[in-house]
């Protein structure tokens, strides 16, 4: 199946599986605890939590790691969507950070965000519109496909 065939995610199951693995998130600090997952083009998901440290400086996001795991595999692929599951009532969106790194492997990619157990009412957004004016790999004459 070509990458083009692959269907587009369902949100609810990519809610679900970042709600289920933000169980395993690291927060002893903050007690804020997200679960991240990340689909690519080929289909292929990675998954992530945030991982705190007494060094607050030192903490990585959920949306981190799973883009760390997917570049670990290999895959190259762009990033089509991400969902992202936090703690609390209200949708837990990508921070700044997170939001530049999303833009570099999924500059196309949807975002999907929810808080606590409201999965059914996520904030459904696209990552250029979390980060209008983007500075992307194209302002540096990159060509991102030979990497």
């Amino acid at each position: 199946m070509a990458a083009t065939d692959v269907p587009p995610p369902d949100a609810t199951e990519l809610l679900r599986n970042a709600a289920q693995v933000r169980g395993h998130a690291y927060a002893p600090y903050s007690g804020f605890h997200v679960g991240a997952v990340v689909v690519t083009a080929d289909g292929q998901v990675f998954e992530g939590v945030n991982v705190e440290n007494a060094s607050y400086r030192l903490t990585s996001c959920a949306e981190q790691s799973a883009l760390t795991a997917r570049a670990t595999s290999g895959d190259r692929s762009p990033v089509v969507a991400v969902a992202v599951v936090g703690d609390g009532d209200r949708p837990a969106t990508p921070c700044g950070g997170c939001r530049q790194t999303i833009f570099e492997f999924g500059p196309d990619a949807t975002v999907y965000c929810a808080g606590g157990d409201a999965l059914d009412t996520p904030l459904v957004t696209h990552i250029t519109e979390l980060l209008p004016h983007a500075f992307g790999p194209d302002r540096l004459g990159v060509d991102t496909e030979r990497r």
